[in-house]
């Protein structure tokens, strides 16, 4: 039996990892907490890495929890480490993002999200259901602007250029958040987007299934 420790996305709780499926694992959830006044992302992953109770997990992490494992797994010893929907290193992501943080951009705009973008991000999210539209609203309306802030800047900040040997990427084809052409990921989901982990997750089950199956294999 594997110990899974699932980091969300930005923002989110794990009701995003509702539909995933390991059977004869132990699934364990880390919260995100409320960052620090000008917290690094390295301090604030080594406070994460507190809820980690056992030796040598399996982490999975989605969008901005994936950046998140990458930093967790700097500081500990990791049986895999797993992304979905995310980007291993600073080089994977769009050029917008790395310039929008060059230039502190972040600082200038405001962060909330107004009502008459929101089927811009619904879009650029992959939403394909109601269900996971009123998920994501659930978020919207319950993220503290000081997370909000501190994550974004992380994000679009993150210089990051190691990744762990025991490394693992899925991605989806139709992801707008991360574009694959910028992406070398291991699975590519051909009609995946940023959401696949719920409107897919029958074919993220069979890659999550391959990956556990490989490790007994070996």
């Amino acid at each position: 039996m594997k110990h899974i420790y699932c980091i969300s996305g930005f923002g989110a709780d794990e009701r995003v990892f509702s539909k995933i499926s390991v059977p004869g694992n132990d699934v364990h959830f880390i919260k995100w907490l409320s960052p620090l006044q000008n917290e690094p992302i390295a301090h604030y992953a080594s406070r994460m890495r507190d809820q980690i109770r056992h030796e040598n997990p399996v982490l999975f992490g989605l969008s901005f929890g994936g950046i998140m494992g990458i930093e967790i797994a700097k500081t500990i010893h990791t049986e895999k480490v797993i992304i979905i929907s995310s980007v291993k290193t600073y080089h994977e992501m769009p050029r917008w993002m790395r310039l929008t943080g060059k230039m502190k951009l972040d600082k200038m705009v405001p962060l909330k999200s107004f009502d008459i973008i929101k089927p811009v991000e619904n879009y650029n999210l992959g939403i394909e259901n109601k269900e996971e539209l009123q998920l994501v609203n659930e978020y919207r309306g319950s993220v503290s602007p000081e997370y909000t802030r501190w994550a974004v800047h992380q994000i679009l900040n993150w210089k990051n250029e190691w990744i762990p040997e025991n490394m693992i990427h899925i991605h989806g084809k139709k992801d707008h958040i991360f574009p694959v052409r910028y992406v070398k990921a291991d699975y590519i989901i051909d009609d995946g987007g940023h959401f696949m982990i719920m409107n897919k997750a029958d074919k993220v089950n069979s890659i999550f299934k391959k990956i556990l199956e490989q490790e007994r294999a070996a």
